[in-house]
């Protein structure tokens, strides 16, 4: 892109984020919780090939906003040519970058390497320490440049999520994705669920003759699930539950909640609640709601 071309338009609100660092420092939870905010993340992408990512970005029209590049001694042949491609970048583009390195101390690396049982990359043969040393080394004059480096020496992966989300989270608002799904016992369990709650206590719209063609979602088998006391007892004392669980999966850095609601065919009663659940939960300004039915149009042919 030439100077002309880029005097012509508004600068794009793109951000360029270098994910760097020492191996087992915590590059990999950065970018799980950066892809948790938006950003579009690359694992190991040779630093010769930044600029031309970068033109990517421009011509995305903003579609690609902010990207998260992890940059390594993996590709250890390429590595000298990061700094030419961030200065590239600078006289080129009008994108935001910054380098985000990951250091910790050297005896607590060793222990990560001996937990995982990996070997370090610059020393698949020999003793994890002379590794790390001899990277320590490598990525001094990278780790005099950087951003913003961030020790995580005492971190447990919990708290460095939080950390990440907290510092990055500007950039987006970051709302918690609430996922209420309703299912059949009789077809399994959601494998996938963080909650699961069985309302097979309930009386059964499928024992009406008139309701057991109909799902939860139609008014009226939401009608006569809903009519019990005890189902207005459950669902004070869910929602009470659930607005206290919901904040502290936030505050522990989880992006996504799936709350399984399960009956025993996964039609009626376990649709009809999670309906509720969904207009419920979906008044919060914190939290994104979901609603889907796996099992419910199961017998519909």
């Amino acid at each position: 892109m030439t100077d002309i071309q880029k005097e012509g338009r508004a600068a794009p609100a793109a951000t360029l984020m270098i994910i760097t660092g020492m191996s087992g420092a915590g590059k990999t939870i950065a970018v799980q919780s950066l892809e948790d905010l938006g950003f579009f993340c690359v694992d190991n992408l040779p630093p010769v090939l930044i600029p031309k990512f970068a033109e990517l970005i421009d011509q995305s029209n903003g579609k690609i906003a902010k990207v998260a590049l992890v940059i390594d001694l993996r590709g250890r042949e390429f590595f000298a040519a990061l700094s030419e491609s961030l200065s590239f970048i600078k006289d080129h583009f009008t994108i935001h970058s910054e380098i985000l390195f990951f250091d910790a101390d050297d005896a607590v690396l060793v222990q990560r390497y001996k937990e995982t049982r990996r070997r370090h990359p610059l020393a698949p043969d020999g003793m994890p320490l002379d590794g790390i040393r001899l990277e320590r080394k490598m990525l001094e004059e990278l780790k005099n440049s950087a951003t913003q480096i961030i020790d995580t020496t005492n971190m447990k992966p919990a708290v460095l999520k939080e950390k990440i989300i907290s510092r990055f989270s500007h950039m987006e608002s970051h709302q918690l994705s609430v996922n209420v799904t309703s299912f059949g016992f009789k077809y399994g369990v959601p494998i996938d669920a963080d909650l699961i709650f069985d309302v097979r206590f309930l009386p059964n719209p499928h024992y009406v003759d008139n309701l057991r063609p109909l799902t939860g979602q139609n008014s009226d088998v939401y009608d006569y699930v809903m009519k019990w006391p005890e189902t207005q007892t459950f669902l004070t004392k869910l929602l009470d539950m659930l607005h206290f669980l919901i904040p502290q999966y936030r505050k522990e850095g989880k992006s996504q909640v799936i709350i399984g609601i399960g009956c025993t065919g996964g039609k009626h009663r376990s649709v009809a609640i999670s309906e509720y659940l969904g207009r419920m939960l979906g008044a919060s300004e914190t939290e994104r709601v979901r609603v889907n039915h796996r099992d419910a149009d199961r017998d519909r042919h």
